[in-house]
């Protein structure tokens, strides 16, 4: 089997991937490398993995808030991504309040005077803030808050990430009829490995950190505070049977990399982690049985801590 993740962005620079090899219980990891063309990336996956199961994580949205699904008459998720193939405006960012529609719900296309997420939300009709956030979105007692899906602006936003990525990759091989399951509205993780099959699941690297039990003390931006966090990094691989080689070894020592991608790089590795802990059972390869989160806004990897904020009741008949 192979397991991999990609730590994605609109800049090629900072998308990278980590790709691990399982030969009986034991994984060897091999360094980040640069996640090159999107749209060729699954068919890589599948070639290197030679004919067995590629379980693959990624660090970005799959799914859609319930409040803004509501409004749709698809029947889910996958439904709806291959119907965006026939809206060409849906992934074109908003510059103005006055351009969003359900039909373009991206925003802002830039930083203006007044800009708030509450208006973004009553310009798309999903009442508060709130409504743009999917449920596995919000805050947790073990971790902050992730962007919402349709916001697109700040260090910390994912809709950007998420038009890269539909567009380049998973609308095409949807539409290829390539063997690509999503997780978890196609079912169980786990149950997801085939022969010659993707399994894609949405992943959070400041979740992984949790599950796996690695100290970070500061920020991972910064190479300092990544070197400083290595001896837990090599605990965790340790504890999962995962031996990284030569060049694997030199960028934990190394906090990998004093450049700005650097902190990709972590991220990346701290996700093909994740994707491993869950493949060895240690944490649940399921989403929670609520009909939104199963058919419509998706969930992260392993998460099991529900969020502070319970999410809004919404009649799914």
């Amino acid at each position: 089997m192979l397991a991999a993740h990609a730590d994605w962005s609109t800049d090629p620079r900072k998308c990278w991937i980590a790709v691990a090899r399982q030969l009986g219980s034991v994984w060897t990891l091999g360094a980040p490398r640069p996640v090159g063309d999107a749209g060729t990336l699954l068919d890589r996956l599948r070639a290197e993995a030679a004919g067995a199961p590629v379980a693959l994580g990624a660090d970005l949205p799959i799914g859609l808030p319930r409040a803004y699904a509501a409004g749709r008459n698809e029947a889910d998720f996958l439904a709806f991504l291959r119907r965006t193939a026939a809206l060409p405006d849906f992934y074109r960012v908003c510059a103005t309040l006055d351009e969003l529609t359900p039909h373009r719900p991206f925003y802002p296309a830039r930083g203006i005077k007044g800009m708030t997420r509450l208006a973004h939300a009553t310009a798309l009709g999903l009442g508060d803030a709130s409504g743009l956030s999917r449920y596995c979105d919000r805050a947790t007692v073990e971790r902050p808050a992730g962007a919402p899906l349709f916001w697109t602006l700040g260090a910390n936003q994912t809709g950007k990430a998420a038009i890269a990525a539909w567009q380049s990759m998973l609308l095409p091989a949807l539409e290829a009829s390539q063997d690509l399951r999503l997780w978890p509205f196609a079912g169980p993780f786990r149950s997801l490995l085939a022969p010659g099959a993707v399994a894609l699941a949405e992943t959070y690297p400041a979740e992984a950190m949790r599950h796996l039990g690695i100290t970070l003390r500061g920020s991972k931006r910064r190479q300092s505070d990544r070197i400083a966090a290595a001896d837990s990094l090599r605990a965790a691989l340790a504890r999962l049977d995962v031996h990284p080689d030569a060049a694997m070894t030199a960028a934990i020592t190394d906090g990998f990399g004093a450049d700005a991608p650097g902190e990709d790089r972590f991220d990346c590795v701290l996700g093909v982690l994740c994707v491993i802990n869950v493949l060895a059972g240690h944490r649940p390869d399921t989403a929670p049985d609520d009909p939104w989160i199963q058919r419509w806004e998706g969930w992260v990897l392993g998460q099991t801590a529900h969020p502070v904020m319970r999410a809004s009741h919404i009649d799914l008949s």
